[in-house]
């Protein structure tokens, strides 16, 4: 698992000044002397959660900027309500205050993997080239992705449809630990994924999925504004439902604005396994109420008028506190801290904050 040179180390890192990477953390960063070959080139926004006094040690030679919650506190004022303490959704005000088209996250468990043929998998770089190409929601390509070498749009795919979707978000999977959920973790504590599918899927649109944020890129100028981490950790009645919230919420959005999501590669290797019990007690609320969250999600119907992310993610708030404030305080709560969300987003970003659906191309 030791870092070092590969020949998937691009010569010319892609997108090198155009991508941050986006870290919350609680310990000292030496996960990312392993990924020092590929990410090195890189900007990195890491996201210090907890104890703000406990210095976080980075490795010699990252170019980075840290922020604790001192450091929130100050940027957001009041605003920072709407960022989650002792919890890794804490990690999406690394996304406000960044100032590049693309985001690359990853949390500090997770080690550079090795693909079939034991070559190391610069995972950054196939994100980047997920996010580069388009998708294909509107209609499946049993071929997968027909852009990659290799493939292409297979017969009786329209011609009408091949030049696809622009890419918003790239989910890429792990081996080792599987991101399972606690009772899941119980029933099966020893299961590893060791099964490594060379495919990269767009999920259709009409289609939710779960996203994990450990391993997971997008671009800014298109879905930013819609990756909110919700208020979980401290304070909160749940936890673990970061990703899944701001997924669900991106991928409505996505397909409302013609946007495409992609998932599979590439892999990392997920190192530990968090503690069941400790996950059952931040998930129970959640396993419940997600029966009633996936058909609001379903039935959501965003106005012709939603022309922006922004404005999608507002419309969508409206429709937390209507139909889902109904279930649990908690959502009245969670729909305040979207839209203060948003505010805080135009506020760290004016020049996207009346911005209609960006087209698409690369700046």
């Amino acid at each position: 698992m030791a870092g070092k040179e590969s020949s998937s180390v691009p010569s010319t890192p892609l997108l090198k000044d155009e991508l941050d990477i986006v870290i919350p953390t609680i310990r000292n960063l030496d996960f990312l002397e392993m990924w020092r070959p590929f990410f090195q080139p890189y900007h990195l926004i890491i996201v210090q959660d907890g104890d703000p006094s406990k210095e976080i040690k980075v490795p010699e030679g990252f170019d980075y900027e840290l922020y604790n919650r001192n450091d929130i506190n100050r940027i957001l004022g009041p605003k920072a309500n709407c960022i989650s303490f002792k919890d890794s959704a804490c990690r999406c005000f690394g996304y406000m205050v960044s100032k590049k088209k693309y985001i690359y996250t990853i949390d500090d468990d997770c080690f550079v993997a090795k693909d079939p043929s034991d070559k190391e998998i610069n995972a950054l770089e196939q994100h980047i080239k997920n996010l580069l190409s388009p998708s294909t929601p509107y209609f499946f390509n049993t071929l997968y992705d027909p852009y990659r070498v290799g493939a292409d749009f297979v017969r009786g795919y329209p011609f009408s449809l091949r030049e696809g979707a622009p890419t918003a978000v790239s989910h890429g999977l792990w081996l080792n630990i599987p991101d399972y959920d606690a009772p899941t973790q119980l029933v099966k504590p020893r299961e590893r994924n060791s099964r490594y599918v060379d495919a990269v899927l767009t999920i259709p649109k009409g289609t939710l999925f779960p996203m994990c944020g450990m391993n997971l890129a997008f671009d800014r100028d298109l879905i930013g504004p819609a990756m909110y981490f919700g208020l979980m950790g401290d304070g909160q009645p749940i936890g673990r439902y970061d990703d899944m919230w701001a997924g669900w919420c991106t991928k409505v959005i996505c397909d409302h604005l013609g946007l495409g999501v992609k998932t599979g590669l590439p892999y990392i290797w997920h190192s530990k396994a968090s503690n069941p019990f400790v996950n059952l007690k931040k998930e129970y609320k959640g396993i419940f109420w997600q029966e009633e969250l996936i058909p609001f999600f379903q039935s959501v119907a965003l106005p012709k008028d939603c022309t922006s992310v922004q404005k999608c993610y507002i419309e969508l708030s409206k429709q937390v506190r209507e139909k889902l404030g109904k279930i649990d305080p908690y959502f009245t709560k969670l729909a305040d801290a979207m839209v203060t969300w948003i505010e805080a987003w135009d506020e760290l970003n004016p020049s996207g904050a009346a911005a209609g659906v960006a087209n698409g191309t690369a700046k």
